[in-house]
């Protein structure tokens, strides 16, 4: 929660510092605009216990390390049309019911991944399950390796959530330039597809709705000519997966709950059906 009020905290600052510079009585955007945005994150990720669960298993990892993957920067790898949605992208629509309020829906595509190799304590049993790790656990530290545990959400970790956004205008840059700051927050779905190997078991790697997140955000955008948008937000929050499915049988599965931040920065264009 500590992770939440300091987010909270920026954002409120943020409020009032956009008010203290707004210099024109013209605000950023119009009641009516539509906008769409497309761009690339990157995210961290707290330490979090994961609980797995079988029908001869139960056991958990405490504090297990994790981190995104971002995919290595060039232009075939961001700009082919066939690669757009191979890296960690944020893409969004939405509307503005008034000058200022926008309402949207937009997936975030982050990646997730254990960290391999890793010492964690593990709590818990395992039983038959024709591997080296049978026994009862009370603490003792295991290696996160082939042939244990596999563990990744990377195609991907997919949010798919609603927000409500403020954007306030800054100052004119140029005539036809204008920077504003947006705030805001919403909440939504988890749709991983992860990939995971337990013990051994075949790959599982299925889209499945495993929980939800809540977050907030704060970002400062440019408006070029009207229509144009080029912005960069700095995101936090929340996710809980109760229902991660692990392997092709319902009764195996995994669950865990981890605070993020991320880095966005999209381009895209502001219109008016209407």
């Amino acid at each position: 929660m500590k992770f939440c009020s300091i987010i909270a905290m920026t954002i409120f600052i943020a409020h009032g510092y956009a008010q203290d510079l707004n210099t024109s009585p013209s605000s950023a955007y119009k009641k009516g605009d539509f906008f769409l945005t497309w761009g690339y994150n990157w995210s961290w990720y707290s330490n979090s216990d994961i609980k797995f669960k079988g029908d001869h298993y139960h056991f958990e990892l405490k504090s297990v390390k994790a981190a995104d993957r971002p995919t290595r920067f060039t232009a075939e790898n961001y700009f082919h049309p066939s690669n757009l949605t191979t890296p960690q992208y944020n893409f969004r629509l939405g509307y503005f019911v008034n000058d200022r309020y926008s309402i949207s829906i937009g997936l975030d595509h982050m990646k997730y991944i254990a960290l391999p190799n890793q010492p964690v304590a593990i709590y818990g049993e395992i039983q038959n399950s024709g591997t080296l790790y049978d026994g009862v656990y009370n603490g003792e530290s295991i290696l996160l390796e082939e042939g244990f545990l596999e563990f990744e959400h990377t195609d991907g970790l997919n949010y798919i959530n609603a927000e409500l956004r403020r954007a306030d205008h800054l100052l004119v840059l140029h005539e036809k330039i204008k920077l504003h700051a947006l705030f805001g927050a919403g909440l939504g779905a988890i749709y991983p597809r992860t990939n995971a190997v337990v013990l051994n078991k075949n790959r599982y790697d299925q889209f499945n709705v495993a929980g939800y997140g809540l977050h907030a955000l704060f970002g400062v955008g440019l408006t070029f000519f009207k229509n144009l948008r080029l912005q960069t937000e700095l995101k936090g929050g929340y996710i809980n997966l109760p229902n991660v499915r692990t392997t092709s049988s319902t009764s195996d599965s995994a669950s865990h709950s981890f605070f993020f931040a991320q880095y966005n920065f999209s381009i895209g264009g502001t219109f008016n059906i209407l």
